[in-house]
């Protein structure tokens, strides 16, 4: 822990006029724990190894103290010379690139010191633009920032601080090797953050060999869920997750929440669904252009859209304020994962709701999820207010009879019509000789192949139907 003394205001932090005006204005006064322990160590210019639950404002807790000690480097200088990048801050994905990036430059607004944004998905083109008119916050994903240093766009060798954001998750998926690559290309003395949601083994072995005598903060237990966020477990079957879901969201009179969704097709059979059951709905997952996640997140955070339905690209660091819930339409396969999803609610103190729809299929996953949290998972029976779902799709599974709207898997086996009844076909009337029972032929009479072989007497002899042997003379004659 450090020895610095938290303190709990941010008008005790003594910033600089143009980042406590900037401060002033997003409303900041209080801290949070992150802030408070970790803004006086990097101020300091000491290495810093922290972890805190997602929603605990890490971006302000590593952005504000480099601004603070880079205000020394602004100028108004037109030359990209004198605008060096001087720092880097690493992150796993575009739309956590793209968030951590508008908030920098909401920060440093009253500065000197410019800030851009690159990442995968788009054109390189206007990003090449930015970086070679000069920058000094160059916030990226490790993918996208390879390609413009192999293409020569951006120069590394004045950093003076590295920020690897949401390390475990880019561990996770892969970046290692990128972080490895990339790191080598900085110069060796200058100040490391590593910030994380959990100290994993290979966490540790990251911090050892890239920081130098980092200080530890760790604001809150590895993994723990927000004790803001009101948890519940659901017990329902596969095919009755919608109608679920439209019973919680009209129960609690809930307008806005995240959806997420193991798989990818999942995610857009599922909002497409939701859309034509009645709901204002987006997708967002891994497939779609960058442009069309940027506007479903844009069309989310202004209110245009209620569901923001989503695979686990959504699940780690996005901040949005004020989402009252959070669906588990299916239970994720990593526990640690349901920890970071329904982290997209109950932010900054702020009270929230996770839903999670438990298969029966889902027993082990929803026990890994109770070890990871050491809470006692209570499963729930859900009560229906009416008794037929939203909507009348069908999909193939289900018939709409008449003017009963009422789904025919619901009812009792022995209340179901015959499928003939309750979904009549525009074929012709089917022939009755498919009705009647198997009989088998009264002939006794041998096929051809058996009299054949029976006139010949000989049980062994060859089948008509295969042709003997061709006869070929012999070259010699034996004796």
């Amino acid at each position: 822990m450090s020895d610095t003394s938290p303190i709990d205001s941010f008008s005790q932090l003594q910033l600089a006029e143009p980042l406590s005006r900037a401060v002033a204005d997003m409303g900041y006064e209080s801290m949070t724990p992150i802030q408070a322990q970790a803004i006086p160590v990097v101020l300091q210019g000491r290495d810093v190894m922290g972890a805190a639950q997602t929603g605990t404002g890490k971006t302000a807790a590593f952005s504000l103290p480099l601004l603070q000690r880079m205000l020394k480097h602004e100028n108004s200088s037109t030359s990209p010379a004198r605008h060096p990048v001087r720092a880097l801050v690493l992150l796993p994905t575009r739309e956590l690139a793209d968030q951590v990036a508008k908030s920098v430059k909401d920060y440093a607004k009253y500065t000197q010191l410019r800030c851009t944004v690159v990442f995968g998905g788009i054109d390189m083109k206007p990003q090449t633009m930015e970086l070679k008119k000069g920058v000094e916050i160059l916030v990226a994903t490790p993918g996208r920032l390879l390609d413009h240093i192999e293409a020569k766009n951006c120069v590394l060798n004045q950093v003076e601080y590295v920020v690897l954001d949401e390390a475990d998750r880019m561990l996770d998926i892969g970046f290692l090797p990128d972080l490895q690559r990339i790191l080598s290309y900085l110069p060796k003395q200058r100040t490391t953050l590593l910030f994380s949601a959990t100290f994993s083994s290979e966490i540790k072995r990251l911090a050892s060999s890239y920081l130098q005598d980092p200080v530890t903060i760790e604001v809150a237990r590895s993994n723990a869920a927000a004790s803001t966020v009101e948890q519940h477990f659901y017990s329902v079957g596969a095919d009755d997750k919608r109608r679920a879901l439209h019973q919680v969201l009209r129960k609690n009179g809930i307008k806005q929440a995240f959806v997420f969704v193991n798989s990818k097709l999942g995610c857009a059979r599922l909002a497409r669904s939701l859309e034509r059951e009645g709901l204002n709905t987006t997708a967002l997952h891994g497939d779609k252009s960058q442009d069309e996640r940027l506007k479903a997140l844009d069309a989310f955070k202004k209110g245009e859209v209620d569901l923001l339905v989503c695979t686990d690209v959504a699940a780690r660091g996005l901040d949005i304020k004020d989402v009252p819930a959070v669906f588990n339409f299916d239970v994720p396969f990593n526990a640690e994962d349901y920890v970071h999803r329904i982290g997209r609610t109950g932010r900054a103190g702020a009270s929230g709701l996770a839903v999670s729809f438990v298969a029966a299929s889902d027993a082990r996953l929803v026990a890994d999820i109770e070890k990871l949290i050491k809470t006692k998972i209570e499963i729930e029976a859900i009560e229906y207010d009416e008794d037929r779902p939203r909507g009348r799709i069908n999909d193939g599974r289900r018939a709409w009879g008449g003017d009963d709207p009422r789904d025919v898997l619901d009812a009792p086996p022995a209340e179901r019509a015959p499928r003939r009844e309750r979904a009549p076909s525009r074929a012709a009337a089917p022939d009755p000789f498919f009705d009647q029972p198997y009989q088998p032929p009264v002939t006794d009479v041998a096929p051809v192949w058996e009299a054949a072989a029976k006139a010949t007497g000989n049980a062994r002899a060859i089948s008509a139907n295969i042709k003997p042997r061709r006869k070929v003379a012999a070259l010699f004659k034996s004796e």
